[in-house]
């Protein structure tokens, strides 16, 4: 079975889900704030932040047809204990066919045992928000199925419960045209949707002055590369590149406010990101159908978040806030590297 996970540029397809894990770091980041001019979206509903965590989406090619694909979320970094994969299964594995192993529903207990190791209910639902296209879905838990599908670094020779990845089926039998529609995609599972609609947009750079450069950016043991700037709502962003030995080893974010002040600076290094890269930017060499970089209010009653700025290789990414008050949503994607 071929396998993909959506996290090229990665953007990030993103889930959140109603429960806690500690962040996984691939690359070193850090935000700091020197006021509080930044907004917040205002809303009459409250959400509670405390146990989030944020996933991404796997499409999965059908075992019945290769044009075909299977969208799927994996809890498993979630997960607390043994993954739930009915007895039988590990049993008689040696009697199943690859196509039986490879992907099969969970029995109900084993889907009860799943739900309440991630502290969800049958009542909770899943919210999709497709911030690309502001097209948000709301599925109930209750409908969707859960499943298990072969992890594609696990040794279908001596499988064990800890070889598959354990979640819910969004959709299947997804023709490949479908394939763009989830880039730009993140969810939640919960009782009341999290997302604040229409307040996206993909981050279009264009080249900044020198002066920049030096207005806002410190001397570095690095070498100061390229210098691009881009707006949202009352914030003009600064990007900084500084290289070491003619390549770009990190970048760093200044926000300004419509008085000229800096309210936030963000550091994305591939210092200790093992294979990770930096993603390309809209407007300088990638076109606004591959943009990478998003920023925006997406959450209620939170700051903007910025993102998108380097593509993993080992270890998952994570959403940002332009607060250094906030911390970080990770991103579990399953990444068994």
């Amino acid at each position: 079975m071929k396998i993909k996970t959506i996290a090229t540029l990665l953007c990030f397809q993103l889930v959140i889900l109603s429960c806690q894990k500690e962040e996984k770091k691939t690359a070193t980041t850090e935000t700091k704030t020197t006021n509080d001019t930044l907004k917040t979206v205002k809303t009459e509903e409250k959400i509670d932040y405390t146990h989030f965590n944020i996933f991404s989406l796997s499409v999965i090619s059908s075992a019945e047809k290769n044009s075909d694909m299977d969208i799927f979320i994996s809890v498993s970094d979630v997960y607390k204990g043994k993954q739930p994969v009915p007895a039988d299964i590990i049993k008689n594995q040696k009697q199943m066919s690859f196509e039986e192993r490879q992907h099969f529903e969970l029995d109900a207990p084993s889907r009860k045992k799943l739900l309440n190791g991630i502290q969800l209910t049958e009542n909770d639902s899943l919210y999709i928000y497709e911030y690309g296209s502001n097209k948000l879905q709301r599925m109930p838990i209750s409908q969707l199925k859960a499943v298990a599908y072969l992890s594609p670094y696990s040794d279908d020779e001596e499988l064990d419960p800890e070889s598959y990845m354990m979640g819910f089926q969004v959709a299947t039998h997804q023709k490949t045209t479908e394939y763009d529609r989830y880039n730009n995609a993140i969810a939640y599972f919960g009782n009341k949707n999290p997302f604040v609609e229409n307040k996206m947009q993909a981050i279009k750079w264009q080249k900044a002055s020198t002066d920049v450069s030096k207005k806002y950016f410190s001397q570095s043991r690095l070498i100061h590369g390229k210098t691009y700037q881009a707006q949202y709502d009352n914030m003009t962003y600064y990007l900084q590149d500084y290289l070491e030995e003619g390549n770009v080893t990190e970048r760093k974010l200044v926000a300004i406010n419509d008085r000229k002040e800096k309210i936030a600076e963000k550091t994305f290094s591939l210092a200790g990101s093992d294979g990770g890269e930096f993603r390309p930017l809209y407007g300088i060499d990638a076109d606004k159908v591959n943009a990478s970089q998003w920023t925006g209010y997406l959450f209620k009653g939170k700051p903007p978040v910025i993102f998108g700025f380097i593509a993993q290789s080992f270890g998952c990414p994570s959403i940002s806030f332009l607060d250094q008050k906030e911390k970080d949503f990770p991103i579990n994607c399953d990444n068994r590297h």
